[in-house]
């Protein structure tokens, strides 16, 4: 189990969510680990109303389960659920740079670049976890100028909660993070170059590489 204490400034349970969901994303938490309050409050140093305020958070990103009269626990999945979200991301995400090509600026390939060399940090420090941010920002902003709200909404929610956790709660991102951030750049490069043919076809070969690498870390056994 973690052990740490819990500064307490602005959000006390902002803070907490983000120390736990970093021990989730380092497998310090396991998938199916009970998540007893009183326990973990007393490991934190908090009371338990930043700890359910973070529990909330969690839940709602698809990273712990909760279940009324029942302690949380690290969520899982099964290879249907990842299978099942890879392909909407597949179909809404390719579909979506079809719809942007004509508001596709230099301004909007430099904002793409700059995410580009956080990634780049991140990978070289092994700082996964902003690295799941920073992926998750760049399929955001991908889909940012489009004109259907509705699309963008639904892109931003596959890429925020329970789709952006399988590969958080499979563990495959220590593996998986260098290849990411090079297929990125080859989309952003398609961009600039205004083909989006290839682009679209460079984000289709990305994301059917992320579900081969989950689908490379299941056969291991890790995930049934």
């Amino acid at each position: 189990m973690i052990s740490a204490n819990i500064q307490r400034v602005d959000s006390l349970g902002n803070q907490v969510y983000e120390h736990l969901k970093e021990a989730i994303i380092s497998a310090s938490l396991l998938p199916n680990e009970i998540l007893t309050e009183e326990k973990l409050a007393k490991e934190l140093g908090i009371s338990r109303t930043p700890l359910r305020e973070a529990f909330n958070k969690l839940a709602q990103e698809g990273l712990i389960d909760i279940q009324k009269g029942k302690p949380a626990k690290v969520a899982t999945f099964t290879t249907k659920d990842s299978l099942e979200f890879m392909e909407l991301r597949r179909l809404l995400e390719c579909y979506n740079l079809e719809t942007i090509s004509s508001t596709i600026t230099n301004d909007f390939i430099e904002e793409l670049r700059q995410n580009s060399y956080k990634q780049k940090w991140a990978v070289q420090e092994n700082q996964f976890h902003a690295f799941i941010e920073l992926d998750r920002e760049f399929h955001i902003m991908l889909a940012s100028n489009n004109y259907n709200k509705k699309l963008q909404q639904i892109i931003y929610e596959l890429n925020t909660g329970v789709s952006r956790s399988f590969l958080i709660l499979s563990n495959t991102l220590h593996m998986s993070a260098k290849d990411a951030f090079k297929e990125h750049l080859e989309i952003i490069d398609a961009l600039e170059k205004e083909n989006i043919p290839l682009a679209k076809a460079k984000l289709l070969e990305h994301l059917l590489q992320v579900e081969r690498r989950f689908l490379s870390y299941q056969n291991m056994g890790e995930i049934k």
